[in-house]
């Protein structure tokens, strides 16, 4: 069983941490952060369930003045895993990078690091076999995360030559107070990273793309515009029954209550996920439509935990769990309880 460390204790490192705790074939050795944030205080509260560990720099007489229990050093914990999923703020992990070099750990990094940090730009539909025995691995970010596994679902079964996107962005995680945009939409200049990323993992499809912030916190829009490869039409039913297929894609109408990203949250907490999460994107059936020889679709993306099951991928890459996206993605889907909802 590989031994799975996580680095940084907040909005992404919670769902990590839990995502590997989910997986059978996976031991959450534990966690590491540097204060006792409102995450560790709740983590404590729940019976301190992960181990926790403290990086450099932090005040242990913090943690003892609220009766929060640690087991060692950041260092210890990195001598205890195969692997690290650092989810710490962007720039800290390429620092983390040297300790992990060091200690001769493989490690994933989130979409808020450089792409030089790694070695590999993962997604674990689209790119896997590239990630294979990979030391330092990097996730895409939680838009294009859920963009590219549109993309590749219909670019495996039927081929797709150019997307053009549209992304209607939320301005900040719920909880956040660092983002003032109130009634208002704020532009970005094209095209967005997330086009230019897709391109990064799938070359041979050209994209282009549009982003606009919006003043909510439950989950960004995309709409994609796909032109099958060769001039080869992808229609309304052809498109709808290979998203139908995909495990981390959920299928949804209008008329049975989606009405917006807002509905995907709370049919998440309905369910009893933890936080409200998916790990799967939405995708409008309504939104299917044929425009001349393009398809074109919306999604929703659950920015907070879209990324956990392609980290978890990542980890299979890396330590040559798997050696097929196939075989690897079940594996990761099993665990995580994906496509559960289609039976």
């Amino acid at each position: 069983m590989v031994k799975v460390g996580v680095a940084g204790y907040g909005v992404i490192g919670q769902r990590l941490a839990d995502g590997v705790a989910l997986q059978k074939d996976m031991e959450l050795v534990g966690i590491a952060d540097l204060a006792p944030t409102l995450s560790i205080r709740a983590l404590k509260e729940k019976g301190m369930p992960y181990d926790l560990y403290l990086v450099d720099g932090a005040d242990k007489s913090k943690f003892d003045a609220v009766g929060i229990p640690y087991r060692g050093s950041f260092a210890d914990l990195i001598g205890k895993v195969d692997i690290m999923l650092d989810s710490s703020p962007g720039g800290v992990g390429a620092k983390n990078k040297e300790l992990y070099e060091k200690a001769g750990v493989k490690a994933i990094f989130q979409g808020g690091e450089k792409n030089s940090v790694a070695d590999v730009f993962f997604h674990g539909y689209a790119n896997y076999e590239k990630g294979l025995a990979v030391n330092y691995l990097k996730l895409t970010s939680c838009n294009t995360t859920g963009l590219i596994r549109s993309v590749d679902c219909l670019d495996r079964k039927y081929g797709v030559e150019r997307v053009a996107i549209t992304i209607i962005r939320r301005v900040a995680d719920p909880g956040d107070y660092h983002r003032g945009l109130t009634n208002a939409l704020q532009m970005e200049k094209a095209p967005s990273h997330q086009a230019l990323d897709l391109m990064t993992i799938m070359p041979h499809v050209e994209a282009t793309g549009i982003l606009v912030h919006t003043p909510v916190t439950h989950g960004h829009i995309i709409t994609v515009v796909a032109h099958g490869r060769g001039g080869k039409k992808i229609t309304r039913e052809m498109a709808r029954e290979a998203f139908k297929t995909h495990d981390r894609i959920r299928v949804v109408s209008l008329e049975d209550g989606f009405l917006g990203n807002a509905s995907f949250f709370r049919y998440a907490r309905d369910l009893g996920n933890p936080r409200g999460d998916m790990y799967e994107i939405g995708l409008w059936e309504d939104s299917i439509v044929e425009s001349g020889e393009d398809i074109m679709y919306a999604i929703n993306i659950p920015q907070e935990s879209v990324t956990i099951p392609e980290t978890m991928d990542g980890i299979r890459a890396a330590l040559e769990m798997q050696r097929d996206s196939a075989s690897a993605t079940a594996e990761t889907n099993k665990y995580l309880g994906l496509g559960k909802w289609k039976k």
